[in-house]
């Protein structure tokens, strides 16, 4: 028995595609759609003879539905309509980021005002805002400052957001999570 030496061949993939075209498309009934083609219900046949005739595809859309819906169009045509209309998409929706506030338990009135402004600001930008009080030292005998601290500060930031949580400790740190309100339209 004699190995085969060289380099190894390297195998070929074979594409899965997304939709299942023409003659791939099972159904006995399929609903048709598609530019210059009156809608509606057509057997199988007639359907791909419609394509045939306009020299494109029959491209199966949606093969949950009852019948399924099929397209005539070129399909490489269709798939760049997919693909631009879902980099639309993606670039409509904002990813939204979790902002850090850091206190400490002896946080000043303006520094309170100051930090609760910036947060205020992150809220209204669709950000959700994470505060924490770090206790350092001896300062973790004042868990009741911190607590009081973070109620006071979701206590201003009401009008804009939802506190997610409680302030709870994790660590030497107390956290409390806030959500933007839901914008009413």
């Amino acid at each position: 028995m004699q190995r085969r030496r060289g380099k190894p061949q390297p195998r070929r993939l074979q594409r899965v595609r997304e939709h299942r075209l023409n003659e791939e498309i099972d159904a006995p009934e399929v609903r048709v759609v598609g530019e210059d083609i009156e809608a509606g219900l057509y057997p199988i046949r007639k359907a791909l003879e419609m394509a045939r005739e306009k020299e494109v595809d029959l491209v199966e859309i949606s093969p949950n539905a009852v019948p399924p819906v099929c397209r005539i169009i070129d399909y490489n045509k269709f798939l760049y309509e997919k693909k631009k209309k879902d980099k639309e998409q993606k670039a409509k929706s904002k990813q939204s980021e979790l902002k850090e506030i850091r206190f400490t338990p002896n946080t000043d009135d303006h520094d309170f005002d100051f930090k609760s402004k910036h947060a205020e600001k992150f809220l209204m930008e669709g950000d959700k805002v994470k505060c924490y009080v770090q206790f350092r030292g001896r300062s973790i005998m004042f868990q009741d400052r911190g607590e009081l601290l973070l109620l006071k500060f979701a206590e201003r930031l009401s009008e804009v957001s939802t506190l997610e949580s409680m302030p709870k400790m994790e660590g030497r740190r107390m956290i409390a999570i806030f959500v933007p309100k839901k914008k009413k339209v």
